[in-house]
């Protein structure tokens, strides 16, 4: 999509502190953090929300789960644990409409959060 922000992140327009990219999936480093570490991993895809999704999608939301597990394990998270964030939507806390998993880990995790 031409003015979505994260797109333009993934085609090299927008600078990003990328940590990993393949050819559907791309993450970087948040540049507001919730948290020490704070990774968002997208689909190159454009899709504005979950809601979006197609026939065929699956296995690209997939990767992105296998994605953070790997990402996980390259910064030694197994042990301390992670919280894998997907909001939808304005109402769920979505900001940017392109859809984006929340990395969240390096303090403790409260639920409800708060």
């Amino acid at each position: 999509m031409k003015n979505c922000l994260f797109c333009k992140i993934s085609n090299g327009d927008v600078p990003g502190d990328k940590v990993y990219e393949d050819d559907s999936v791309f993450a970087f480093n948040d540049i507001n953090p919730q948290a020490p570490t704070h990774i968002l991993i997208c689909p190159k895809k454009h899709l504005s929300t979950i809601m979006d999704m197609e026939s065929g999608d699956e296995a690209m939301i997939g990767s992105i789960v296998s994605v953070a597990n790997q990402i996980a394990a390259e910064k030694g998270l197994e042990k301390s644990g992670f919280r894998l964030v997907l909001n939808c939507g304005s109402g769920a806390g979505q900001s940017v409409f392109h859809v984006h998993f929340h990395l969240l880990a390096g303090r403790p995790m409260q639920w409800p959060p708060g």
